[in-house]
């Protein structure tokens, strides 16, 4: 599934960046955004570890979820609200994260 369907079946808003400047300007003109999910691999140079540091300075109410298949848990740099989640990753865990942190 992907996560854009993922988010949105479990009642969610969902907006899709294809890379971490996307991503920014999403940020930047959408003030309501309260859970950023990205994988740590991302095209065009910025990973996921920065895209989540970047917000973690400019925007630390966001709560971060990070997801690879290529890290685990123990590699990941986090901000205090974030968590990591390794592919191939339990959807119902990640969807619970989420409401916990929409709460």
């Amino acid at each position: 599934m992907n996560a854009v369907d993922m988010v949105e079946e479990a009642g969610f808003g969902a907006l899709e960046a294809a890379d971490a400047t996307e991503a920014v300007q999403m940020l930047e003109a959408h003030l309501d955004i309260t859970i950023v999910f990205s994988d740590i691999q991302m095209p065009r140079g910025v990973d996921g570890m920065k895209l989540a540091a970047l917000i973690r300075d400019r925007w630390p109410p966001i709560n971060i979820i990070l997801t690879s298949g290529h890290f685990d848990g123990s590699h990941v740099d986090l901000p205090a609200h974030g968590m990591f989640f390794a592919k191939p990753y339990d959807e119902r865990q990640v969807v619970a994260a989420m409401r916990r942190f929409a709460a």
